[in-house]
């Protein structure tokens, strides 16, 4: 009778059921959260309809195919970034980040986690505001797989800057900066308003920013009339969205602190 080996295997989780179990918790976490789910879902979905609706500035027409794609940039930023930023800064000053850098996590896997409940939350983002846009008269166009994986690249560049503001700054800092960052771009950006009012120069500058970027790579993407859907994403959006990922990224892994 072959012998039963009862003996303790203790170790960590393989790397991606880690990464998985903690995403979980993560996007468990933030459809529990009030504010959380006003800043990402609802303002955006507020903003999209009285934009297109109101002539609160001189947008080009039709209003839904410039603010559309903008609103979306938008949700984006305001879930992987101001959202991520804000709860993550106040977990670090309650002790919650401590504990779990006890575990076998790692940075890279709470980063991971973390951009990855994102996304699933930006799923239900996207799929509502599309939804309102083609109610306020909005019609997609263009390449629906090149729209995503701007959403993806931005998002990615976004949850890493949120998440490198949380892990060096003080949570009230981290409130403030986050919620001034996210007006200023919101208005510098080109997501809701154009940049016509600003020179050249300062447009050109102002580009390089990965809130515009992206507003400016979804709007190629959805643009109608494209001969080939998605060719016209200019390929500088593609370059600002992913040296501000990678770059992102890095910083976050080598300054991110626990406490």
């Amino acid at each position: 009778m072959t012998a039963l080996d009862l003996t303790p295997a203790p170790g960590a989780a393989p790397v991606g059921r880690r990464i998985a179990r903690h995403a979980s918790m993560e996007l468990r976490l933030l459809l529990r959260n009030g504010e959380q789910l006003l800043l990402t879902i609802v303002i955006p979905t507020v903003l999209l309809v009285v934009m297109v609706h109101a002539p609160l500035a001189d947008i080009p027409r039709p209003r839904s195919n410039f603010l559309v794609p903008g609103v979306l940039a938008l949700a984006v930023m305001s879930t992987a970034f101001t959202g991520q930023a804000i709860a993550t800064g106040f977990e670090r000053r309650y002790g919650v980040l401590r504990r779990l850098g006890a575990s076998p996590l790692g940075r890279i896997g709470l980063l991971a986690g973390k951009t990855a409940a994102v996304l699933a939350v930006e799923v239900l983002q996207v799929a509502l505001l599309v939804a309102v846009g083609v109610a306020v008269g909005w019609r997609p166009h263009g390449s629906v797989l090149a729209a995503l994986a701007l959403v993806v690249l931005g998002t990615v560049a976004f949850s890493a800057l949120g998440l490198l503001m949380a892990g060096t700054l003080r949570a009230e800092a981290t409130l403030a900066g986050a919620n001034l960052v996210y007006l200023l771009l919101l208005v510098v950006s080109g997501i809701a308003f154009p940049q016509s009012d600003f020179s050249p120069s300062v447009r050109s500058g102002l580009r390089l920013l990965p809130s515009a970027a992206l507003a400016d790579g979804l709007r190629a993407a959805l643009a109608p009339g494209a001969a080939i859907p998605g060719a016209a994403v200019p390929g500088r959006a593609w370059v600002v969205l992913a040296v501000w990922a990678v770059a992102a990224t890095a910083a976050a892994v080598r300054w991110f602190r626990w406490a």
